[in-house]
């Protein structure tokens, strides 16, 4: 075979590594390293020495450790065999990575598991050329940009959970915001996947989430948003105002249930609202014992037979009838700004802002007790 007098190769980036088709060579033989690219003589599958872009004329002063090698005569134009390797080192941009299966993300603030579904892209670079052709290449004449994106697109996806899931938990991003943080979540997981890549000698030069995207009726994610509107309600009424407003919810909805069921399960709770009553009001007779029997109240007014439900200090007190609520506002132990429900009623209202109650808030107090 003919001594090679030029050896160089061209790339596009459909090409990351390519092997020159001929291992005769000579010293004198011009070495074209391209722009971009880094060459390197490997002998007997060992990399030697190493070249950047331009052009070289092989002697025995620029290839040092290959002629302590092969022991090439100074001064000569003696043929010798080594393999030349060209790498390219362009960056290979818009590398598109999709999610196969939904990525199982647990929400950081509500706990709950929702899958979702995630694509974008990504830009990398050769940075250590002599790492890549050690750990990548092995003895393939020549290596795609597509063998590559192949090889790491299942890394990436495996990658990516762990990654998601730890920058959510570090900054408290639940899953129904996540796409307004999707900048700052694809900068963290661009320097975790380069940790991984750096291991074979590549650099991520950027790393893009376009999008993060729960299914809208997923089970998961519709019991993500109730707990979201759960809280809300909560942090804007106060939680036992909430729990109240629930209890009136499972009594009202007990008491229009229709047949033996509904009955009996209106019973139950009629008999547990009894026992509470009976418990509150048992209370506050104990503790009117150890005061002067106050000047009975007025009678009720003609009709009245509502149940009423009273709010004090944030508690749920009742059902009692009209002549308890008048005792409890004769005796000062609620006012007109406390609030009250009773059947028929929208929902919590002063109790001054109920005409059965007016003539009961405008009497004088009880009278003292004669001596």
């Amino acid at each position: 075979m003919a001594l090679i007098d030029v050896v160089s190769v061209q790339m596009n980036n459909g090409i990351l590594v390519k092997k020159f088709p001929s291992d005769d060579l000579r010293l004198g033989t011009q070495l074209v390293v391209y722009p971009g690219q880094t060459a390197f003589f490997v002998k007997g599958g060992k990399i030697f020495d190493q070249f950047e872009s331009g052009t070289v004329t092989l002697t025995t002063n620029n290839i040092p450790l290959l002629n302590k090698l092969i022991n090439l005569p100074f001064g000569s134009e003696s043929p010798f065999k080594a393999e030349v390797w060209f790498v390219n080192m362009t960056a290979i941009m818009a590398t598109k990575w999709g999610t196969a299966t939904p990525l199982q993300l647990e929400d950081p603030k509500y706990e709950i598991i929702v899958p979702v579904r995630s694509y974008g892209q990504y830009a990398f670079r050769i940075e250590e050329p002599r790492q890549f052709l050690e750990t990548l290449v092995g003895n393939q004449a020549s290596l795609s940009t597509a063998t590559i994106q192949q090889y790491f697109k299942g890394r990436v996806m495996s990658l990516l959970t762990n990654i998601i899931s730890d920058k959510l938990v570090r900054d408290n991003i639940s899953i129904l915001k996540i796409n307004s943080h999707i900048s700052d979540i694809s900068e963290y997981c661009c320097e975790k996947i380069n940790e991984r890549f750096a291991q074979y000698g590549l650099h991520l030069t950027e790393f893009d989430i376009m999008s993060i995207t729960p299914k809208e009726d997923d089970p998961s994610f519709i019991k993500l948003k109730e707990a979201k509107d759960l809280a809300a309600r909560l942090k804007i009424t106060g939680r036992d105002v909430y729990q109240m407003e629930r209890s009136f919810d499972v009594m009202d909805s007990a008491a229009s249930n229709a047949g033996a069921a509904g009955a009996m399960m209106g019973a139950g709770l009629g008999l547990g609202a009894g026992m509470s009553a009976g418990a509150q009001m048992g209370h506050m007779a104990q503790h009117l014992n150890t005061n002067p029997a106050p000047v009975a109240p007025p009678p009720p007014l003609p009709g009245n037979n509502y149940q009423y439900f009273v709010a004090i200090n944030g508690q749920q007190n009742g059902p009692m009838d009209f002549n308890a609520m008048v005792s409890l506002l004769q005796n000062n132990q609620i006012n007109g700004d406390n609030l009250i429900w009773r059947a028929g009623m929208a929902g919590w209202e002063k109790i001054a802002s109920q005409p059965e109650f007016a003539s009961a808030l405008n009497c004088p107090p009880p009278l003292p007790p004669t001596l």
